[in-house]
């Protein structure tokens, strides 16, 4: 066979990946199997799957020697395989609501048999005719069961049922599907039949004032004995499990509240039985506690139920339901109360408690009524309208074409009562950026949509449109209408716009305060600036709103402007451009700044030096979260303003320490290293700590790699950040009078603290840049004296291999700085495979054995175009692959450590065969001998399974020996590509395992 035959042979072979499914019959032959499968956390297959097939085989019917089809004998075979139904029932705690969920009409109906049969209820026997106090508790329980399942089928097969989309006609399918509809309806036409004797049973059950038993396991299997050996158990009151009298109580009213609910659409009266049993079930609930019932009701059905049966009955001393928005619905429209109808309505638009099919409904009841004659209605109909629909806007759906019909003829009052609802529907403190949005665009359209000026100014007026729409948009609207055609009906007194009002005349200061908030427009703010001091010299309005905020170095500058207006301007202009650049607003920071710059430079050249500053910072900005993004570089002026601002030195001039920050980042980020080692101010470096570090980054990057004379600036580098990351100790004497060693974790030893250095890290993006930090951290990281599990990393042998004073290096810091360099790392390059070997080994070496094959399996996915190339030697070292197979082994997955084996370069017997002994392994064994290559493994294999007496393990084994291509003979190429190969399917298998 060639290797190309080989391989596809391979591929097309199944390989199960999990244990095969337990079949029906092994539970027939082994009595303890069932319950030991019953016990696993996710059995397959699962129990209610395993009664459909213990029935199934039981109710097989058998064919006699002349053909003839026979009904299922009544055999010990049969016999076993229906007490193994029970019994899978009874571990399920005969759960209607799961049995019904998982199992038809007629497999449900032959299980609940076959439970009153062992319960000795003797067939044909009416359950009615039956006194349930003198049955044993497990009768009775089982009469039970079964008449509330009759009943709960019943009210099931009411509700309609979306039909399922068949697929492609099979005639086989087809019959059995038409069969088992036939049988189902055939057992619903009973059950119906029954109905009324079930209902008697159910409420006699009501009146048994005692604890009932259903049955367990062990009761069944002790049904089953032989007479002699029962001693009477089953039939003594500790027999099963205890069901109290409390808890029978309150699912039976539960069930009949749902039948009687389900009858009362052709009796009306019957709806007062079932809201007296599903207020029963509720008062038993809450008296009992729905944690404690072994059957569980659905609560949030039943308070719908409970709803519903306040609604259609009508109890004017039920003071609890009529609390209730639909009883209250019901009773306004009962009653014509329509003034509170409106108002329930209107409340609802805060919460959105009434559905939306519910609020159409009441006004089509309306309209239908105001149809028939009644023109009082006609109003009603309209505000009802009005509240659904602008309950409609604030949940994002379509405007009903009932509202456009209503508003052809809008009037005044229509309009007021609009306003109002609109501003009751939403509360503007608490509400989302969203929902402001969608009620501003509702009332933007509908002034659009507006052809008498009037009206159009009520809106455009009133607070709540003031409040939700922008200046930006509010004016230009405004003028839009202004400008309509003639054929608009205007008053004969001119009608002037909110913007045409005199401010001091008609506009109070907090609305203006309330503007200057909002407002990004730098000419607005210092018109709203303008108006506010005309009216008040007194108040200093740069502190009405606490978001506003401006470094202190800046802030001692601004406030010792004199004059009040322009220390307003600046301040604000200033606090509003910084807030807009937090927010990756750039182009609104621009425009405030800009405007800022040109009002001081008109009287402080100070205040003009830090606008040019943060305005680079803003351009920084604003170039590396656009073109920056897509690796474009940033312009030649913007690098020499850079290199400029490094190197400023004018006096006086308060400065930031993020813009120097940013400044150094932004070099090392466009590979500037050649100014930063050569060409930076020598006093630069020595004051300002960014700058020497990004100097020394530049430096050790510049010279990688490098022979070792050239390793002077790595060690510099090195000295620094150990530097950074040592701890102050001091000793303090205690109250008892001993000396204790108190360690300070942010240090000031170094040029910066930790977590400024960290900072400072995580706006680097240059891959180089971030590779040379991430070897020295892991590099300190492995100096540590008791540390187990090195972690490997690019160029660390750059590194010094020693520190002199290792007990002043906080290593748990340093720990703690890998990690998250490492996960910023993979945030700019998810697909490094060098940084993501270092994450799998700090999984490693914390023992998180599974997440550290997934990142070992992923840098060498991301290297090879997921394994279908090789992967390069350099990823995959003998120390990766050793790691790989002692993560495999504590995770007990042997046989995989023993295909890891062969992946060293020479391959490890020892560690293979030791794997392949262990019995208890937790991967898919002998389906992975596909993958193994090395013949002496496979010949071990072979010898192994033959002395377990394994045979069908053993031929696999051979199988595996036997492909040509591991023949001995082939020329080392065809060997090779075998191994390839398997190499390329084993890793595969692997990544969809771990990934």
């Amino acid at each position: 066979m060639s290797a190309e035959a080989a391989d596809r042979e391979a591929a097309t072979s199944s390989r199960p990946c999990t244990p095969p499914q337990t079949s029906w019959f092994e539970f027939l032959l082994e009595e303890a199997l069932l319950e030991q499968h019953l016990q696993k956390p996710s059995p397959d297959p699962p129990p209610v799957q395993l009664i459909v097939q213990f029935l199934e085989q039981a109710s097989k019917p058998s064919v006699n020697e002349q053909n003839q089809v026979q009904p299922p004998p009544d055999n010990k075979r049969n016999r076993i395989l229906k007490l193994l139904a029970l019994k899978v029932a009874a571990h399920l705690k005969w759960d209607l609501d799961v049995l019904e969920k998982s199992l038809s009409v007629p497999v449900l109906n032959m299980l609940l048999n076959e439970l009153l049969c062992i319960s000795k209820v003797p067939p044909g026997t009416k359950h009615v005719d039956v006194d349930l106090s003198s049955l044993p508790p497990t009768t009775a329980m089982a009469i039970l069961l079964y008449n509330r399942w009759a009943i709960r089928t019943i009210v099931q097969s009411s509700f309609p049922v979306k039909q399922v989309k068949p697929g492609p006609p099979q005639l086989n399918v087809m019959n059995q599907m038409q069969q088992e509809k036939e049988l189902t309806e055939n057992i619903l036409k009973v059950l119906k039949e029954q109905a009324a004797d079930s209902i008697l049973v159910l409420e006699g059950a009501l009146k048994l004032n005692k604890d009932l038993y259903v049955h367990t396991i062990r009761t069944l299997d002790l049904l089953a004995m032989e007479p002699g050996m029962v001693n009477g158990e089953t039939e003594s009151s500790t027999a099963g499990l205890k069901i109290s009298a409390e808890e029978i109580q309150c699912q039976v009213c539960y069930d009949l509240g749902a039948i009687y609910f389900q009858q009362g659409s052709t009796n009306a009266a019957v709806h007062e039985n079932a809201k007296e049993k599903f207020f029963k079930t509720k008062e038993l609930i809450a008296k009992n506690g729905s944690s404690s019932l072994h059957f569980t009701i659905d609560e949030e059905r039943l308070a719908g139920y409970c709803q519903a049966c306040g609604v259609l009955t009508s109890s004017s001393d039920d003071a609890s339901q009529q609390a209730t928005p639909y009883s209250q619905i019901h009773s306004c429209m009962k009653s014509g109360n329509y003034q509170d109808l409106v108002k329930i309505f209107l409340e609802d638009n805060l919460t959105f408690s009434l559905p939306v099919q519910f609020r159409q409904s009441v006004l089509r009841e309306l309209f239908q009524k105001a149809q028939q004659g009644n023109d009082a209605l006609d109003e009603v109909c309209f505000k009802v309208c009005v509240c659904n629909t602008v309950c409609d806007v604030l949940q994002g759906r379509t405007i009903d074409i009932q509202f456009c019909q209503l508003f052809l003829k809008p009037s005044k009052e229509k309009i007021d009562f609009l306003l109002e609802v609109c501003s009751r529907s939403i509360n503007l403190e608490n509400a989302s950026e969203a929902l402001k949005r969608k009620m501003a665009a509702f009332l933007k359209n509908l002034c659009l949509g507006l052809e008498d000026l009037q009206l159009v100014f009520m809106i455009s007026s009133h607070e709540l449109f003031i409040k939700l729409l922008k200046d930006d948009e509010r004016k230009p609207l405004i003028d839009q209408m202004r400008k309509r055609s003639p054929r608009i009906n205007l008053c004969t007194k001119p009608v002037t716009s909110f913007y045409d009002i005199p401010a001091s005349a008609s506009v109070n200061i907090g609305q203006l305060e309330h503007q200057l908030i909002l407002s990004v427009d730098p000419w607005r703010i210092r018109q709203i600036l303008i108006e506010l001091h005309g009216m008040t010299s007194e108040r200093q309005f740069w502190t009405i709103s606490n978001k506003w905020e401006v470094p202190n170095v800046y802030g001692n500058v601004i406030l010792g402007i004199k004059d009040n207006l322009t220390r307003d301007l600046v301040y604000i202009l200033m606090a509003k451009g910084l807030h807009c650049c937090a927010i990756k607003d750039f182009v609104h920071a621009k425009q405030l700044f800009a405007a800022c710059l040109e009002l001081v430079t008109e009287f402080s050249p100070k205040l003009r030096q830090v606008m040019l500053n943060e305005m680079l910072l803003l351009d920084i900005y604003t170039h590396e979260a656009g073109a920056g993004v897509s690796g474009e570089r940033p312009p030649s002026d913007l690098i020499s303003r850079v290199r400029g601002y490094l190197e400023m030195r004018v006096p006086d001039i308060p400065l930031r320490q993020v813009i120097a920050e940013e400044c150094v980042a932004f070099l090392l980020n466009w590979r500037e290293n050649e100014y930063l080692t050569m060409q930076v101010p020598l006093p630069l470096v020595q004051t300002n700590p960014y700058v020497k570090l990004g100097q020394l980054l530049a430096a050790t990057c510049k010279e990688l790699p490098g022979p070792k004379e050239s390793r002077r600036t790595a060690k510099d580098l090195w000295e620094v950040v150990v530097q950074i990351c040592s701890v102050s100790n001091q000793h303090k004497r205690g109250n008892d009078g001993r000396v204790s060693l108190i360690k300070h974790r942010e240090s000031t030893l170094g040029i910066m603290y930790r977590s400024e250095l960290l900072s400072f890290i995580k706006k680097l993006r240059e891959p180089l840049v971030l590779t040379t930090i991430l070897s020295l951290f892991v590099k300190l990281h492995n100096v540590r004296e008791d540390i187990v599990n090195d972690i490997a990393a690019e160029h660390i042998s750059i590194w010094p291999s020693s520190i002199p004073n290792l007990q002043s290096v906080d290593f748990e810091a340093v720990a703690v700085t890998v990690k998250e360099l490492v996960s910023y790392a993979l945030t700019i390059n998810a697909n490094n495979h060098f940084w993501l070997i270092i994450q799998a080994d700090i999984y490693f070496a914390t023992n998180q054995y599974s997440a550290a094959l997934h990142y070992y399996l992923q840098a060498g996915a991301v290297c090879s175009d997921f394994f279908n190339k090789m992967v390069p030697p350099d990823v995959y070292t003998d120390q990766v692959i050793k790691r790989m197979i002692k993560c495999c082994s504590l995770l007990n997955c042997h046989t995989q450590v023993a295909i890891l084996c062969q992946f060293l370069r020479e391959v490890d017997y020892k560690t293979a065969f030791k794997a392949l002994q262990e019995q208890n392994s937790h991967d898919a064994m002998d389906s992975y001998y596909e993958y193994i290559w090395d013949v002496t493994i496979l010949e071990y294999l072979t010898y192994l399974h033959h002395k377990r007496g394994e045979t069908d393990k053993r031929q696999i084994a051979i199988k595996a020996i036997g492909q040509t291509e591991l023949n001995a003979s082939n020329p080392e190429e065809v060997l090779q590509l075998a191994a390839q190969r398997r190499k390329k399917k084993f890793l595969q298998a692997m990544a969809k395992l771990y990934f």
